[in-house]
């Protein structure tokens, strides 16, 4: 089955790949994936929920480096896919 993500991009590469006006977010509850979205999600209700969950659940101060969302990469896709429409 295959799902068309346009403008979310999912790399396992460097900083370098980063697109202008998107930035990194790690998903996943055991194992992370490495998402590239863009930065208008940041202005979307639903989207600003999420953070405030991730914020909770690991803080800012996370080893990674970048923001690390608390949920399922399906339930990732579903919303990105929904703030696209």
């Amino acid at each position: 089955m295959a799902i068309r993500m346009p403008r979310m991009i999912k790399k396992s590469s460097t900083y370098g790949d980063i697109p202008k006006g998107h930035f990194v977010v790690y998903v996943g509850e055991k194992q992370k994936k490495r998402f590239i979205i863009p930065i208008s999600f940041l202005s979307q209700p639903v989207f600003q929920d999420l953070l405030s969950q991730a914020e909770e659940e690991f803080g800012f101060d996370h080893p990674m480096g970048d923001v690390t969302i608390p949920c399922t990469e399906d339930s990732f896709i579903n919303l990105t896919s929904r703030l696209k429409k």
